[in-house]
């Protein structure tokens, strides 16, 4: 799957013990403004796509918990139309996958996952949340899809760490590659507006398994 090797470590007890904060959800509330910063200043376009990961742990409770979760965004999808899925990737974490072309509707429904899980006591099993940007293309800023640059372009990610209460950016650029200066321009631009880790060191990877794929895939 699409995380890198030991990301228990990176993600979860690595920066368990670096936790500047517990897991606040409020702090998801900041892409429902800056997704327009990416489009208007950066020329990304939202994917309309989102995930939410987090490490399950055996235990009734918490099999409620995530039930609960369903409930909820299977209600919600009645209303706004966002349609959610479950899955378990291979290194065994749980993902909940969200698609809507309304951004403010899939991050009140990533808000509502992580919540539940906060209220429910779970809040340490959450490791991040991850929002998908897509490169604008087209003379009036359109996302052409068909055409070769759109097929060879790569998605970048806004990721929530729970662990350290900030957003990082994540441009992947092939096979274990990363975009740098568009890690550091996504920071310059969206630093203030999100609130954004300043440690570099804390920007984990999260590695699709197919260059252009998202890291839930």
């Amino acid at each position: 799957m699409g995380l890198l090797d030991g990301i228990k470590s990176v993600l979860g007890l690595r920066a368990e013990a670096d936790a500047t904060r517990d897991a606040d959800p409020e702090d998801l509330f900041g892409m429902s403004t800056a997704y327009v910063t990416m489009e208007a200043d950066l020329g990304y376009a939202p994917a309309g796509e989102a995930a939410l990961c987090f490490s399950a742990v055996d235990s009734t409770d918490f099999e409620d918990a995530v039930a609960d979760v369903e409930a909820i965004l299977e209600a919600g999808e009645v209303e706004t139309g966002t349609q959610a899925r479950f899955r378990r990737d291979d290194h065994g974490y749980d993902w909940v996958v969200l698609e809507d072309d309304d951004v403010e509707d899939l991050v009140t429904s990533v808000h509502f996952a992580a919540d539940t899980l906060v209220e429910t006591g779970f809040g340490s099993r959450l490791l991040a949340a991850l929002f998908a940007f897509e490169k604008r293309d087209g003379p009036e800023g359109h996302r052409n899809r068909g055409d070769d640059a759109a097929k060879d372009s790569h998605p970048v990610y806004w990721v929530y760490s729970f662990r350290r209460g900030a957003y990082y950016p994540f441009a992947p650029a092939g096979d274990h590659e990363r975009d740098s200066s568009t890690e550091f321009k996504l920071q310059s631009v969206l630093d203030g507006e999100l609130d954004v880790e300043a440690d570099t060191e804390y920007w984990y990877p999260l590695w699709p398994d197919s260059p252009g794929r998202h890291p839930w895939e």
